[in-house]
């Protein structure tokens, strides 16, 4: 069965960090390139970020860039999404997704896969 899971949101202070982790199974996530994604309440989903599968070139959205970075452990099936100084607004449910290919894109519809997302409150 094809699934990704994410782990690591939480409820986080303004300035703090978290780790976000996307762990694949029933696949691997070799040939995948992986996003991440964010959807606040009453807002569209945003695309924050995304790694190739070839080279692992990486990609981050204006709103993160410099905060956020992302990151893949293909051994461990893995790819992560560390982020930094946390401002209010990053509060959202974070998903990823695995799009076959050497993709390097946060257009959603590029994805076929989807974990079932973390919650991520930045709040004092």
């Amino acid at each position: 069965q094809v699934q990704l899971v994410e782990s690591g949101g939480g409820l986080v202070q303004p300035g703090g960090s978290l780790r976000l982790s996307c762990a694949a199974s029933g696949f691997t996530l070799d040939y995948y390139a992986i996003g991440w994604f964010r959807q606040a309440p009453g807002k569209e989903r945003e695309g924050v970020s995304c790694i190739s599968s070839s080279d692992g070139s990486t990609y981050s959205a204006d709103s993160v860039k410099g905060r956020f970075t992302i990151s893949r452990d293909n051994a461990k099936n893995t790819v992560y999404l560390q982020m930094n100084s946390l401002k209010p607004e990053d509060t959202a449910v974070y998903y990823c997704a695995a799009g076959y290919g050497d993709l390097l894109t946060v257009v959603a519809d590029e994805y076929d896969h989807w974990g079932q997302g973390t919650q991520v409150t930045v709040s004092s």
